[in-house]
């Protein structure tokens, strides 16, 4: 046993000196609290670290949370015998002491902790294998009404502990839109927008999600997963708006009073009203309970309807679904008796009225609801003043209202006026209207001008627009004020384009002509304009207007240059962008009001691709067009009169240029930092992207992608991904430490087809997290190689010497070791 004991011992210096632990302060050092790292899963049988004892200490004791895998050795090895597991324990806290000859303490015990660092050796496990949950239609998106959960026994403070949620299959998918989403760190499963919109339980009740979980945060190709189903089941919304509500006007019911309800789906909800209109008095409120009530009596003269909207929030106050929306219909009660139009209502009747004709219309108001029998009037005649030359002279109609002449005519010399006492009524109210009918003479007079030509006039064919340009008078004999002596000018002859119109002052009947759009010397150079002056009234059977009622003059409109004027503000055209050069690519028109040649020229050409025809307006390419340096291509087209004034105007003129395939594809940036771990374990990929400068479809591109060189097809392949990406992976895993150059054939599919052949660089490096570590050249103070083999025979023969002194203390059963080392705060385990 003691020889076993020995030769155990034997073995592990041999390692512990082999491996470069035996270097004084790195992994050997006196006896005080530790800390060290270890991996789990490392191999068993590594050295952790050597204690330095003083004497008289001769040996080392370690007690604590060994679970019989921690060892220490006399010398002050301490190791561990079997692999470790941080799902069984994560700390190990031990104790080493050192002990005399007799085994009594000589310094200690300190405590050692060992931390069991974590490897992803765990996959994640959903607590359930299948889930259920229900949600109502128009839930408001983003607010979870499940969670899924799944546990990983691996460490959550490391990538290997992290999980992610994702939605994988969601049966039935209507459209390809996703109706549900999940956070994909709590499994906290939700509507979308589209889902709180469409989801309808009449269509599909009940839906099935497949959601999976990654550790390593599922960003690693090679996380653990697992799955589980989700069975949801649709339910109706409740949170509905209620049916329009109708309420009495000036109710006397104690106040308030519930007038309708809102529920939202699940208990808990918070209510409350929103005015729509910001009325400056709101007379509704709301409980928790969600029901409405009116606070006080409404006036439906005041306002006759109200919406407003009912709102339902959680407990942190955020709006569980859309509001919706209350309608309140005031309804009428007779309230209001009926009002005149005004203290006294004139009509007027000319003298010679036919029996039966209408006077006038009283029009009284009702300020309930209309047509409505609240508001439904009834008109009598109750006094006429004088009674000359008898009572009744007239009647109103009952419900219009209309007043008519009952007996006879009226003469103005019998009585020039008569006062009428209308009474209106409602079903439940009375009201007294008054009345004033003048007797008016007849219209038996006809306008006369004062003169039947006022002349010549001349005007610049720029004339503002509502100026005043002459003034015509007429007189009519008939009774001053009244319809039969109003008089209306009217132009009858010489101006079919409506430029001139005539104003009438109504207290002296003074005619204004006017000018109402602007004249023009092209078209209308002279005008031979004729008035005629009437009056609104008929006039009376057997007299007609004639000579003494027309007037005329002469209207000479002089010419005024004008710039030209193009045929349109904006000029378009549309070529492909790889047109010969010399090709008319569009043109312009322009005309010059007083008939001039033009001449068109180009302005803002920047880029000097075009060039017009002086005369014709015609717009040829004297450059390549370029649909990528700029489409649409915007120029200004001058038009100048040749002569004249050399007046000029601008119009636009936009190129609008059709894409050519002209632009080979391209790699969509620099890929420089694109590498593999390397010895590679298994085959591998990585995604790289093509663009090219070229218009394409809503579709976008569709290129096609393949290794260029024959050469390198047994090492590299791709494949495409989609219609811009594509893969590039490795056939074997047999590649060399340094940067590789693959070729890619990049092919466009257009018309033409257009293809290059760019280099993707690919570096085979040593990694530690994550990172590329690429080897560095010759360093000053760096061991050659030659210098590293010395080293390496030097350190073998001393080897072999303290192998034979061991060997010869063993003989003499002496047992006693005193291996001076160094410290190190952490172990990094050596490989047997």
């Amino acid at each position: 046993m003691i020889l076993q004991a020995h030769l155990h011992s034997l073995c592990l210096l041999m390692l512990y000196l082999a491996t470069g632990y035996g270097q004084e302060g790195k992994f050997s050092g006196p006896l005080k609290p530790m800390t060290f790292s270890i991996y789990e899963g490392q191999e068993p049988n590594q050295i952790i670290f050597q204690f330095k004892a003083n004497p008289p200490a001769v040996t080392f004791e370690l007690t604590g949370e060994t679970d019989n895998i921690f060892k220490i050795e006399r010398e002050g090895l301490l190791y561990y015998t079997r692999t470790l597991d941080r799902e069984t324990r994560s700390t190990h806290n031990l104790q080493v002491a050192t002990l005399d000859a007799n085994g009594a303490i000589v310094e200690g015990p300190v405590p050692i902790t060992i931390e069991v660092k974590d490897v992803n050796d765990n996959r994640p496990t959903f607590l359930q294998s299948k889930y259920e949950a229900s949600v109502r239609q128009n839930s408001r998106p983003g607010k979870p009404f499940l969670y899924v959960n799944a546990t990983d026994l691996d460490d959550p403070a490391t990538p290997n502990g992290q999980l992610s949620y994702q939605i994988v299959i969601q049966l039935p998918m209507i459209n390809d839109v996703m109706y549900f989403q999940i956070n994909n760190k709590t499994g906290a499963i939700s509507l979308t927008r589209e889902g709180s919109q469409e989801l309808n339980p009449a269509k599909n009740p009940s839906y099935n999600l497949v959601i999976s979980v990654k550790d390593m945060g599922g960003q690693s190709e090679n996380s653990f997963s697992d799955t589980t189903s989700v069975d949801i089941i649709v339910t109706e919304n409740i949170w509905k708006a209620p049916e329009p509500v109708e309420m009495v006007e000036n109710s006397t019911d104690p106040h308030p009073i519930k007038i309708t309800q809102v529920r939202w789906n699940d208990p808990g909800a918070q209510y409350s009203l929103v005015d729509k209109e910001k009325l400056p008095r709101f007379p509704f409120s709301i409980d928790q309970e969600g029901d409405i009530y009116v606070t006080q009596p409404l006036d439906r003269e005041e306002k006759d309807a109200y919406v407003f909207y009912a709102v339902a929030k959680d407990e942190y106050r955020k709006p569980l679904s859309y509001p919706l929306e209350i309608h309140v219909k005031v309804e009428d009660i007779n309230d209001n008796p009926p009002t005149c139009p005004s203290p006294v209502t004139v009509f007027e009747v000319q003298e010679n009225e036919r029996l039966g004709n209408s006077i006038g219309t009283l029009t009284a108001h009702d300020r309930d609801e209309e047509n409505t029998a609240n508001s439904l009037l009834n008109y009598r005649i109750v006094e006429q003043t004088p009674k000359l030359p008898m009572d009744g002279l007239f009647l109103i109609q009952t419900y219009a209202g209309m007043l008519q002449l009952a007996k006879q005519s009226l003469k103005k010399q019998d009585t020039p006026q008569y006062n009428l006492t209308i009474e209106v009524s409602d079903k439940d109210f009375k009201t007294l209207c008054f009345v004033q009918i003048n007797v008016i003479d007849i219209n038996d007079q006809i306008p006369i001008f004062e003169k039947s030509d006022y002349g010549n006039l001349t005007l610049a064919e720029d004339t503002n627009v509502g100026s005043t340009i002459l003034t015509i008078q007429a007189t009519d004999a008939d009774e001053p004020f009244t319809g039969s002596s109003k008089i209306l000018y009217h132009i009858i002859k010489g101006d079919s384009e409506g430029r001139l119109g005539v104003d009438t002052d109504p207290h002296t009947n003074t005619g204004y002509v006017i000018i109402k759009k602007p004249l023009d010397f092209e078209t209308a150079a002279v005008s031979n304009i004729v008035f005629k002056a009437e009056n609104p009234e008929p006039l009376v059977f057997g007299v007609t207007y004639n000579e003494s009622s027309f007037a005329k003059f002469t209207l000479f409109v002089t010419d005024v240059n004008e710039a030209p004027e193009f045929s349109q503000y904006v000029f378009q055209a549309k070529v492909s962008e790889d047109v010969a050069i010399g090709t008319k690519v569009g043109n312009v028109t322009a005309k010059d009001p007083e008939g001039l040649d033009i001449s068109y020229s180009l302005r803002g050409d920047t880029r000097g691709w075009l060039k017009i025809d002086h005369v014709t307006g015609e717009i040829f390419s004297v450059a390549p067009l370029d649909r990528e340096a700029g489409s649409p291509y915007r120029v200004q087209v001058v038009a100048t009169e040749v002569g004249g004034s050399s007046l000029s105007s601008v119009s636009q003129f936009y190129l609008i240029l059709t894409d050519v395939n002209d632009n080979p594809p391209r790699l969509a940036k620099d890929y420089t930092d694109l590498f593999f771990c390397h010895p590679l374990s298994a085959p591998g990929s990585l995604i790289f992207e093509a663009t090219d400068d070229d218009q394409h479809s809503f579709r976008g591109p569709h290129f096609t992608f393949s290794v260029a060189s024959e050469s390198l097809q047994n090492d590299w392949q791709v494949s495409k991904i989609n219609g811009t990406h594509a893969r590039l992976s490795t056939r074997h895993t047999d590649f060399e430490e340094r940067e590789y150059v693959v070729l890619i054939r990049i092919n466009d599919g257009g018309r033409p087809p257009l293809e290059s052949i760019v280099s993707l660089p690919v570096t085979f490096c040593s990694c530690g997290e994550g990172s590329c570590f690429r080897p560095a050249g010759h360093q000053p103070g760096i061991p050659t190689v030659g210098m590293a083999v010395g080293i390496l025979l030097t350190t073998l023969l001393v080897i072999g010497i303290i192998l034979a002194v061991v060997f010869i203390r063993m003989k003499k059963d002496k047992g006693k070791d005193n291996v001076e080392s160094a410290q190190a705060s952490e172990v990094k385990p050596l490989r047997s």
